[in-house]
């Protein structure tokens, strides 16, 4: 089965729980899941041959968190071409703030820049509606699934 690579950015550890529960799901699923903690991604170029996955909080002023700062501006100044990289975004936010889901919107906008694909559009979870974030990802990664199998089928 396909590899799914994970990455996460995370300010008070709700992203960081939300990309493990979906690590432990997709291996359940039978996906080989690799969950990149915040000091292994400096340089990394996901495969064009696996999937994607980010999950990321907001802070700040719609900013990205410090975590996984180093990784979004690696990536965006090397701009790797990646036209064979299929990709999803869960960002969660807080729909009080303009700059909700800000940091998801920047990873999706870069990705998509570098040419790669999403599989769905991006998943928006706001923590005015929803005190676990993980139960949301979880309901989404079942409907996720279906789309990679019938592309994988395809």
């Amino acid at each position: 089965m396909k590899k799914v690579n994970l990455v996460f950015g995370t300010v008070y550890g709700s992203a960081q729980f939300t990309a493990e529960t979906l690590e432990k799901e997709l291996t359940a699923l039978g996906y080989k899941a690799k969950l990149w903690q915040p000091n292994e991604i400096a340089n990394f170029i996901p495969p064009q041959d696996e999937l994607l996955v980010v999950v990321t909080s907001t802070t700040g002023q719609g900013d990205l968190p410090e975590d996984i700062q180093p990784w979004f501006y690696q990536l965006k100044n090397a701009a790797p071409y990646l036209p064979e990289l299929k990709y999803s975004v869960i960002a969660l936010g807080d729909s009080s703030y303009d700059t909700f889901c800000g940091a998801g919107k920047a990873v999706d906008e870069l990705l998509s820049e570098l040419g790669a694909k999403s599989v769905m559009g991006r998943l928006e979870i706001d923590a005015c509606e929803t005190m676990e974030p993980e139960v949301e990802a979880k309901k989404w990664l079942e409907r996720w699934n279906q789309v990679v199998k019938s592309e994988l089928a395809a």
